[in-house]
């Protein structure tokens, strides 16, 4: 048997899952723990979404377990895994969240840095938000960033969402860009 490189997802037996020219989205599971683990302390994770407090494995599985799980059972719809389709590498995460604070449900997306700039980030983006309103019928996403991630909010205007106005969420004092369907 074969073993995989880091970061390389099995083959999906998931019925779930959605695929885009040149990527695998399938539902965060237990499993992606390790790489949920690497993406969330890149210092670019942390600088522009945040430290989520993932010091180990075991944390990353308990956030997963706590946070990811939970909305797809309630909701059918959530944060997604990017894998690269030509190598089962994973690269980056890309989902439709509700997060205390805001009305609408919103998107994010999350790249290892090496992925950044090709492209894979506004791909899943896409086809998640068409998802979203197509198949869960959202009639509104919305989007939030911080002022000085600029690639983010290109990329969030080019998904067709326009800037609305600056939000706090709770327990949080940095103020955010947010941006909605029309």
């Amino acid at each position: 048997m074969r073993s995989l490189k880091r970061n390389q997802r099995k083959q999906p037996n998931e019925d779930n899952c959605f695929e885009t020219e040149r990527l695998l989205l399938c539902p965060m599971s237990v499993d992606d723990a390790p790489f949920i683990f690497e993406l969330y302390n890149r210092p670019k994770f942390i600088q522009y979404i945040g430290d989520r407090n993932l010091r180990s494995v075991l944390d990353a599985e308990k956030y997963i377990k706590e946070r990811f799980l939970p909305q797809f059972e309630k909701l059918g719809f959530g944060n997604y895994l990017m894998t690269l389709k030509e190598t089962n590498e994973k690269i980056g995460a890309v989902g439709i969240f509700e997060r205390e604070g805001l009305d609408i449900v919103d998107i994010g997306f999350s790249l290892l840095d090496e992925f950044e700039g090709k492209g894979f980030a506004y791909e899943a983006a896409k086809r998640i938000k068409t998802l979203g309103m197509e198949s869960f019928g959202l009639k509104k996403i919305s989007a939030i960033t911080t002022k000085d991630n600029t690639s983010s909010q290109n990329l969030i205007q080019k998904l067709g969402l326009k800037y609305q106005k600056n939000i706090t969420l709770p327990d949080d004092e940095e103020e955010l860009m947010y941006f909605e369907t029309e």
